[in-house]
């Protein structure tokens, strides 16, 4: 991705929340950065189609999302959804966790990217 396809807001917005990591952000950047999780090379708060994602693998297209409480509001569903339909629309897969799922259950958080990255095996 070019910087001129991404405006100069997004890109300070990016940077300034890939300083400022959540518990359960940190705990999987831990897992997944360097291509720890099977190879996969995944950027942090990266900007796609307006939006800045939690984690991407731009090889896999796939998008991992780390969802708090305020996820589960109504209004949040929705925008979540459309946020959704928009990256899924460009080709990309998105996965979504809740921060306590991370925090508690972070080997079965990995598995679930490694199979749908195409890279495990659901059995």
């Amino acid at each position: 991705m070019t910087h001129n396809l991404v405006s100069a807001n997004n890109r300070r917005n990016a940077r300034t929340m890939r300083k400022v990591m959540t518990d359960a952000e940190l705990k999987l950047w831990n897992e997944i950065r360097a291509h720890r999780l099977m190879g996969l090379g995944f950027r942090r708060q990266m900007p796609i189609a307006g939006h800045i994602v939690d984690f991407a693998c731009p090889d896999k297209k796939l998008i991992v999302e780390l969802d708090g409480s305020q996820h589960g509001q109504a209004e949040t569903l929705e925008s979540d959804a459309a946020r959704t339909a928009k990256f899924e629309a460009l080709g990309w897969t998105v996965l979504r966790f809740w921060n306590d799922d991370v925090i508690r259950d972070i080997d079965n958080v990995c598995l679930h990217v490694v199979i749908v990255a195409g890279l495990g095996d659901a059995s």
